[in-house]
């Protein structure tokens, strides 16, 4: 087991070899010598096709989506069924190579995650519905299935709320992964190219290290006030207006 000292020292080790989120999370399941993971969310398959390639130490790779399109999932990725069932095919295909050693999934994390053991998983990746709701269930739900001193990590912990048009519903991985590990009395870390990592220990204490520094308040008030979300909603309006405004405000200073 890691040392909640030493996992600091590890992701900074991790962070600085590193020029991708693939290579990020490569180095780290070398690093704590993951056998059992989860990923939610496999999409089309290239996060898994990719870590089962290059890291051989995998025995067993869980991968939970749904592939399907879900009538309460209001996001950009959210396809109509003969799509999601291309991205499935798209899926086996790219991991086929590794059919040994991956267990498919297929559904929502709430209909299929206790085909897991509680306390099976050395590591967890979440990638799938990044609205509240989503995070909330995805994070309530694997977190037993880590054993302890093991790790979750995650997609889309971003500093705004609005990764996507505000006719979307907001991307809230950020901040709420950091009040799950506040609750359930974990460490959790923020890397780059929006990624963090909770560590689940028995006797842990909660703290938010950031490692980026860019992530500060972890409040939400600012960034849902009426002028914030206007701003949001008049560069999608208008975005060449909003251009000129931004260039005559330049000038004038």
């Amino acid at each position: 087991m890691i040392s909640q000292s030493s996992t600091e020292q590890l992701l900074l080790e991790c962070i600085s070899g590193t020029g991708s989120r693939t290579d990020l999370w490569v180095d780290f399941i070398h690093r704590t010598h993951v056998r059992k993971m989860v990923e939610i969310g496999v999409y089309r398959g290239d996060f898994a096709a990719a870590l089962l390639e290059r890291c051989a130490g995998i025995t067993k790779y869980y991968m939970i989506d749904p592939w399907k399109h879900l009538d309460n999932w209001n996001k950009p990725a959210n396809q109509d069924d003969t799509i999601f069932e291309g991205f499935f095919e798209e899926t086996k295909t790219k991991t086929d190579f590794a059919a040994p050693r991956r267990v498919i999934l297929r559904g929502k994390t709430s209909d299929v995650v206790d085909e897991i053991t509680d306390g099976e998983l050395d590591f967890a990746y979440i990638d799938g519905d990044h609205t509240l709701r989503g995070i909330t269930i995805d994070l309530m739900r694997i977190y037993p299935k880590v054993k302890s001193g093991g790790f979750i990590g995650g997609d889309d912990f971003t500093t705004s709320v609005w990764e996507h048009k505000t006719s979307f519903e907001p991307t809230l991985v950020f901040p709420y992964a950091v009040y799950f590990a506040e609750a359930v009395g974990a460490t959790i870390y923020s890397l780059p190219y929006s990624q963090f990592c909770l560590q689940k220990m028995e006797t842990a204490e909660f703290s938010f290290v950031d490692l980026v520094r860019k992530y500060g308040h972890v409040g939400l008030q600012r960034q849902f006030a009426p002028e914030h979300v206007l701003k949001f909603a008049m560069n999608e309006r208008f975005p060449r207006l909003t251009r000129l405004l931004a260039r005559a405000k330049r000038v004038i200073r």
